[in-house]
This record gives structure tokens, C-alpha cells and sequence, in this order.
């Protein structure tokens, strides 16, 4: 069986990710959409890809398609997730799911009512070296986890026409930085009792940068800094009774951990991805649309909704308003 694939909003990340294909059995990108016949079609000719359409609606009643990668800005994954199941397709939607908790609990509710397969696009959690992370902590060579410690900055230049400072196109550090270090959190530790940020929202209303202190009912804590305007080396470590685990930079997409126990030295492990790194979602999904699963045991649905609701929260702290997409196309 080869699962054929459909590209929704050929932007910077759509292209990064297509170059991967070539690394996952038994998947083919047959088509591409965009609300610009001309964007979809470059893209198509760049990539190899068959068919290139000038609507998302187009690439819904392909009966050639099976499942959708949506790439666009986040306020318009909740109309095309919610479109895409009405039309039967399967999806791999880009990490933030979407920018309020309740089209995320929407779209997810729509999946689960049809038994149709969605994941979130967080490739951390299928980067052989945090694969293996979890397989040391689940093993207990750090003994039992107490804190995790994450920072990842990314400086902007602060153009007000760049999407990263639009509201109404889901911009701010929270959707496209602290969704990171959140979800490795919530990866690690599972989902907080309490989440207390801090930060800095430009005269735009757009979160630039912050803070946010997790809490669990144990004691556990993460903490977390993301930024749009520092650069840092964007670095993870999980702390345990018995020594800790470095994640090395980039974190969230990484190629060595460094294995810190009491009573050893220190070891490095490498364990580089393939490719650019997207393949080992693209792998993911394949292999379980492939079985007939609906969910990803690794990214499950309740831990994008877990997440989204963190940053649900670290919006209102901050006072800031994400602008929400239409339900429809």
C-alpha cells in the first residue's frame, strides 16, 4: 500500500518537509494546494509533485489524495482540519494545532466522531536522540525525574508585515517557540496542575517573549524561555535523583543527548535523524494510517490538547488575544 499525500500552503516549512519524502517507505506526495494556482504550481514543479490546485477545497475532493499536511499560518488549520474530515482525508496538522483550545478539542472532537487518523506536526518527539531520551528515563538511569529545564530563541527581525508579528495571522513566541518547550515538558512529566507565565507583548499585542513555570501536585516543576527576540542556544535538560540528561542544541530537533549518572562519566550519544529531520513524523503517520490507527501513540491527541490549553493559558496571563480562524473554508 502507498499512502499518497497531499501538501496544503506550500510555504518555507511545506518545502523543508517534502524533501523528506524520499526517506519514508511506502508514502508519495501526489498533490499540492494553495489559494494561489500560481504558488501551488511553482511548488509542484520545484518538488516533483503531479498535480498543483489553486484551492484547498480542490485538493479535498481528490479521491487521489489520502491524507493532508496542512502548512499554513495557524488561524487556518481549523476550517481545512475541519473540512478535510468531512471529506474523509486523513491529516498531519503543523505544531500549533491551532490558537485557542477549543478549535483544537473541535477539530479532535470531529476526528475521533469519523475514526479518522490526525497528529500534530511535533517533530521533536520522533528525533531518534529524544527517542532514546525517553527510553533512558523510562529505563530509570537517571533515576526518578524532578525537573525539566528548556530555552529556545529565535531573533526577528520586529517587521510588522512578517507574519511572526501579525495577530491575525497567529503570530507571537508562543505558537511558534513555547510550543516546544511546552510540549517536550508535557512529553516528559505529562500535564501540569498549575502554569504561571511571564513575559513581554509588543505595542501590536503579539507576545514576544516569555517565561512559563510548570507545576505538578508531586513537587515536579519545568520551567521554560522562549524568545523572538534573543537568540539562544536552545538547549533541554530533565533532571533526575540520579543525574540528568542534556538534550544538545537544537533541542527540538537534535542529534546527541549527553547522559550525566552518578557514579560514571560522562557520555555523549549521537544519534542523528534522517534526512532533514521531518521524515521520522512522515514515517509516523504512514505507518499508522498504513495499520488503520486513528492516533499516534507518541503524539496522541490528548497531548495536543494538553499543550494547547498551557498555552491557553500563558495568552491570558500575558493579556494577549489570539485571533482564532473560521470554521469554514
Amino acid at each position: 500500500m502507498t499512502v499518497r499525500w497531499g501538501i496544503v500552503g506550500p510555504g518555507r516549512i511545506a518545502a523543508k518537509v517534502v524533501r523528506d519524502f524520499p526517506y519514508v517507505p511506502g508514502a508519495e506526495v501526489v498533490a499540492v494546494a494553495s489559494r494561489s494556482k500560481e504558488r501551488a504550481t511553482s511548488f509542484a514543479a520545484e518538488h516533483g509533485i503531479g498535480t498543483a490546485y489553486g484551492s484547498y477545497q480542490a485538493i479535498l475532493d481528490d479521491p487521489a489524495v489520502d491524507v493532508l499536511y496542512v502548512a499554513t499560518p495557524h488561524p487556518h488549520h481549523r476550517a481545512i482540519a475541519l473540512a478535510a474530515l468531512r471529506a474523509g482525508k486523513a491529516l498531519l496538522v503543523e505544531k500549533a494545532f491551532t490558537v485557542t483550545p477549543e478549535a483544537t478539542r473541535e477539530v479532535v472532537g470531529l476526528a475521533r466522531e469519523r475514526g479518522i487518523f490526525v497528529m500534530e506536526a511535533m517533530w521533536t518527539r520522533f528525533q531518534p536522540a529524544v527517542v532514546r531520551m525517553r527510553e533512558l528515563i523510562a529505563d530509570g538511569a537517571i533515576g526518578d525525574v524532578a525537573a525539566v529545564q528548556v530555552e529556545l530563541g529565535a531573533k526577528q527581525n520586529a517587521d510588522p508585515s512578517d507574519r511572526y508579528f501579525s495577530v491575525a495571522l497567529g503570530g507571537g513566541a508562543v505558537f511558534d517557540l513555547t510550543v516546544y518547550p511546552l510540549s517536550f515538558a508535557q512529553m516528559v512529566l505529562g500535564t501540569p496542575d498549575t502554569v504561571h507565565a511571564h513575559g513581554v507583548v509588543d505595542a501590536g499585542g503579539v507576545d514576544v517573549e516569555e517565561s512559563v513555570l510548570l507545576g505538578y501536585p508531586d513537587g515536579r516543576t519545568a520551567t521554560t524561555f522562549a524568545s523572538m527576540r534573543c537568540q539562544t542556544p536552545g538547549m533541554a535538560r530533565v533532571v533526575g535523583t540520579r543525574g540528568w540528561i542534556e538534550v544538545l542544541p537544537r533541542f527540538h530537533h537534535p542529534s546527541a543527548i549527553l547522559l550525566q549518572r552518578e557514579g560514571h562519566e560522562p557520555e555523549t550519544i549521537v544519534r542523528p535523524p534522517l534526512g532533514g529531520g521531518y521524515s521520522h513524523e512522515l514515517i509516523e503517520v504512514t505507518e499508522c494510517i498504513t495499520a488503520g490507527r486513528t492516533e499516534s501513540a507518541v503524539m496522541p491527541l490528548a497531548d495536543t490538547i494538553a499543550v494547547q490549553d498551557i498555552m491557553g493559558a500563558v495568552a491570558e496571563q500575558l493579556g494577549t488575544h489570539p485571533q482564532e480562524g473560521p470554521a469554514e473554508l
